[in-house]
């Protein structure tokens, strides 16, 4: 009967073994479409030359003093540029914690018991491995080190490590990111700030103009050369560019207090330098090619990156349905009497025990994990491609719209130009008689109107620029972004 005992164990061992490895069914891999080819220019008339805007840090892009002064300020300071700083030490340390799973965890301790068997158990401790006789109610002590160690045979907690790794680096992409956008926004801000001041200029010699005119046409009435009529929308007039420039100073307070919260700081007057009118644009810019401006934008290299740490997510999620090694050894003195942990050897005690385990039933949280990494997977796979065709769209759009709202600006300065003329000449006529008071009004408006618009023009010639320069890599090299 003994022999029949001990055979029936190992008979066990293998059904218990082809259970396991009859549990250990592995997923299939997550299947990624491929990918469009890049194209190689931006488009017609676009240069095959690799020089590119975006490479140029922006201390050298801006050549205003004060803007470059603003931009230092916002990026010492700005709360969310400090908080994507702290998304990377976050990352970092996910990165020790995936590390460290790869290492045996040891734990130090000191543990104490006692038990009190009854007389008619079956277990029950009575004497030492020396044979010294156990009073029934013994204590036990123990102290030493216990450890366990997970061994990573099919790089569950690699791929885990990887994963974190990869995300550090994607945070570290989505800081210089959000630098990027920073600059981008305070830059505009800026020359909004400038726009808005060139449209108050403009008010203002409007409203002498009209104010004036509003005192001829006074003078002319008690002269019996005009009528109530003319003087009230002549006044009507003087009024409306008025309330036009009350609203525009409001718009100026907005727009400095705006650009102080980018700043991390209070509200404040912006210091400006030269006027919008007087700023100059680049006579040539230079796009270069689509495959190094990928290359240098930081949005799309934290979206590869996402990519590859959710492929490690689905490897990790896969290995996760295989057996686990693992091995607990400790290391301590073990005796009935604290005395006697010290007398080694005798109170010496070790041992390792080794377990392989692997999922049987109820798996769901398994598949679960599996199927979340595989759609993220697939997701980060769609956010990448979006980044890249987004990346390109917007280079198209701003290189396109510097050329069109150049030949725009110089056909607006020319309406501008022969719009003051029509009102230097209406005003004339006026005082001849050779025209009525209506003449002159919509020509003093139609000016208004046009020299509006010419700045609105040269500021979209900037924020275009400024755009343009952003989706080119704002002022990374690719060197620096695959750092």
């Amino acid at each position: 009967m003994n022999l029949l005992h001990l055979f029936r164990i190992p008979r066990l061992l293998v059904i218990v073994l082809l259970a396991i490895l009859g549990s250990c069914q592995a997923t299939k891999p997550v299947v990624i479409p491929h990918t469009a080819p890049v194209p190689a220019t931006f488009g017609k008339g676009t240069t095959t030359d690799t020089a590119s805007i975006g490479t140029l840090p922006w201390r050298q892009f801006f050549n205003d003093p004060n803007l470059v002064a603003l931009l230092d300020t916002a990026v010492r300071a700005n709360p969310d540029l400090l908080i994507a700083v702290q998304r990377v030490e976050i990352a970092s340390a996910n990165v020790q914690v995936a590390r460290g799973a790869l290492l045996p965890i040891v734990d130090a301790g000191a543990t104490g018991g006692f038990d009190r068997f009854a007389n008619y158990a079956a277990q029950g401790q009575t004497s030492t491995n020396d044979g010294r006789q156990l009073p029934n109610g013994v204590p036990n002590f123990f102290v030493g080190l216990r450890s366990s160690w997970e061994i990573d045979i099919w790089g569950k907690l690699r791929n885990r490590k990887q994963a974190a790794f990869a995300r550090l680096l994607a945070s570290e992409q989505g800081r210089r990111l959000v630098e990027t956008a920073l600059v981008g926004q305070v830059a505009r801000l800026y020359y909004d700030l400038l726009s808005l001041d060139n449209e108050l200029d403009v008010l203002q010699k409007n409203d002498k103009l009209q104010e004036r005119g509003l005192e001829i046409v006074r003078l002319q009435k008690l002269g019996g050369r005009a009528t109530e009529l003319a003087v009230l929308q002549f006044q009507a007039q003087l009024l409306r560019t008025r309330s036009l420039e009350a609203e525009t100073r409001q718009r100026i307070v907005a727009a400095e207090n705006q650009l102080n919260r980018l700043l991390g700081r209070y509200p404040q007057p912006i210091k400006r330098g030269a006027p919008l009118r007087e700023q100059k644009l680049p006579e040539f810019v230079s796009a270069g090619l689509p495959a190094t401006m990928l290359l240098r934008r930081p949005d799309v290299r934290q979206a590869e990156l996402e990519l590859v740490a959710n492929r490690a997510d689905v490897a990790a999620a896969r290995a996760a349905f295989l057996p686990a090694l693992t091995l607990s050894p400790y290391l301590g003195v073990n005796a009935y009497k604290p005395s006697l942990l010290l007398s080694t050897p005798g109170s010496l005690a070790y041992g390792l025990l080794a377990g392989l385990s692997a999922p049987l039933i109820n798996r769901n949280f398994l598949k679960a994990n599996y199927r979340q990494a595989a759609a993220e997977q697939r997701a980060s796979y769609l956010r990448y491609q979006r980044t890249m065709q987004t990346g390109f769209e917007e280079v198209v759009t701003s290189l396109r719209g510097l050329d069109n709202y150049q030949k725009a600006y110089e056909l607006r300065r020319q309406e501008v130009v022969s719009l003051n003329q029509a009102v230097a000449v209406s005003n004339d006529l006026y005082t001849a008689s050779y025209a009525n008071y209506l003449e002159v009004v919509t020509a003093q408006r139609s000016v208004l109107e046009a020299e509006l618009n010419l700045t609105s023009i040269r500021r979209e010639q900037f924020l275009l620029l400024i755009d343009l320069y952003r989706a080119l890599g704002g002022g990374w090299t690719a060197a620096q972004v695959t750092e």
